[in-house]
C-alpha cells in the first residue's frame, strides 16, 4: 500500500468515526429531549406513596408524594391544570364511600421524582356550617409516610403555554377553546386558592426570565397566620421587583397592618391590579371561595370595564 492509499484509508476511517459520533450524539439528544410519559393517567387512578409530611401552620400541611415513574420521572402536568385525589371511607355500618377532591400542586417538572401539595386541613367540629370538616384534608392529615393516595390527572379548564399565551377550555365540549394572550396578569386569590396562582407565577416569572410579562396579586385571608406560601411569594417580590407586585388583605388584621383590610373592593382592584385593556392583554385569574368570586371579584371587575373574556376563574 503506497502513501496515497494509506492517506485515503485514514481519511475514510476518520470520516466514519466522525459520522458515527455525530449520529450517536444526535440520537442521544433526540431521545433525551423526547417528551417523557406523564406520571399520571387522565382516567385511571394511580397510587402514590407519601414520602414527606410537614406542618407549615396550625392547620396547613405540605405533602410530598413519590412519582410512579421513578426518581427521575416527571409529573408532566400542564401549567394551569390540577390533579384529582381519591380515598375510600369505611362507614360505621361497614359500607364504603369514595371521596374525591382536586388540588393544584406547588411543584411540577422542576422537581423530578415527586409532587408536592400545600393543603389546609379543615377539622371536624370547627365550623358550624361544616360540622364534619373536610373529609379529604382530614384523611391526608392522618397519613403516615409510606401510605398511598390514589391520583389521576391532568384535569382543568385552563392551560398556560409560554409568552403569555394560554387556552381556556369551555365547560361544554361543544364550545370551542378560547385562545388568549396576556401582557399583564392580575390575580385574586383567597385562602388555598393561591396554589394555582403560584403555578402560573412560576411559569411566567421563573421559567421565562427574559420575558417582560408582569404579574400582580391580591391575596385575601382571614388572619395573617392563614397566609399560605408567604415565603415563596415574598421571595418573588425580591427576585422580580419590576415584574411582580403583591398585596394582602385580611379580615382580622394585626395591629399596624400595612396592607388592606376586609373584602376585595373595586378600589383595591383599581389600585393593585393592572388596568383593563381593550385588546385583552390584561387577564385576571381568580381562585377562592365562591362567595368571594361571585360577590366581590366579578362585579367589581365588570364595573371597571373587564369583560368575561378578560378573566378566568379556576
Amino acid at each position: 500500500m503506497n502513501d496515497a492509499d494509506t492517506a485515503a484509508l485514514v481519511t475514510a476511517v476518520a470520516a466514519i468515526f466522525i459520522t458515527s459520533t455525530f449520529l450517536s450524539s444526535f440520537w442521544f439528544a433526540y431521545f433525551s429531549k423526547r417528551k417523557k410519559k406523564p406520571a399520571l393517567d387522565k382516567v385511571e387512578f394511580t397510587p402514590l406513596p407519601l414520602v414527606k409530611k410537614e406542618s407549615i401552620s396550625h392547620d396547613t400541611r405540605r405533602f410530598t408524594f413519590g412519582l410512579p415513574n421513578g426518581p427521575d420521572g416527571l409529573l408532566g402536568l400542564p401549567v394551569g391544570q390540577h390533579i384529582t385525589l381519591k380515598f375510600t371511607e369505611t362507614l360505621p355500618d361497614g359500607s364504603t364511600k369514595n371521596h374525591q377532591r382536586s388540588y393544584t400542586p406547588v411543584t411540577g417538572d422542576d422537581t423530578p421524582g415527586s409532587v408536592t401539595f400545600v393543603i389546609k386541613v379543615y377539622k371536624a367540629g370547627v365550623h358550624p356550617k361544616f360540622p364534619e370538616g373536610g373529609k379529604m384534608s382530614q384523611h391526608l392529615d392522618s397519613l403516615e409516610v409510606g401510605d398511598a393516595v390514589d391520583m389521576r390527572g391532568p384535569k382543568g379548564h385552563m392551560t398556560y403555554y409560554k409568552d403569555g399565551k394560554f387556552t381556556v377550555h369551555p365547560l361544554l365540549k361543544k364550545d370551542v377553546d378560547q385562545q388568549r394572550t396576556a401582557k399583564h396578569f392580575g390575580m385574586i386569590a383567597g385562602g388555598t386558592g393561591i396554589t394555582p396562582m403560584l403555578q402560573i407565577m412560576n411559569a411566567v416569572l421563573r421559567d421565562e426570565p427574559n420575558s417582560d410579562i408582569t404579574v400582580s396579586l391580591i391575596y385575601a385571608n382571614q388572619t395573617e397566620d392563614d397566609i399560605l406560601v408567604r415565603k415563596e411569594l415574598e421571595e418573588c417580590v425580591e427576585k422580580y421587583p419590576s415584574r411582580f407586585k403583591l398585596h394582602y388583605t385580611l379580615d382580622r388584621p394585626p395591629v399596624n397592618w400595612k396592607h388592606s383590610t376586609g373584602f376585595i373592593t373595586k378600589e383595591m382592584i383599581q389600585t393593585h391590579l393592572p388596568m383593563c385593556a381593550s385588546d385583552g392583554s390584561t387577564q385576571i385569574l381568580m381562585c377562592g371561595p365562591p362567595p368571594m368570586i361571585k360577590f366581590a371579584c366579578i362585579p367589581n371587575l365588570e364595573a371597571l370595564g373587564f369583560k368575561n373574556t378578560d378573566y378566568f376563574v379556576f
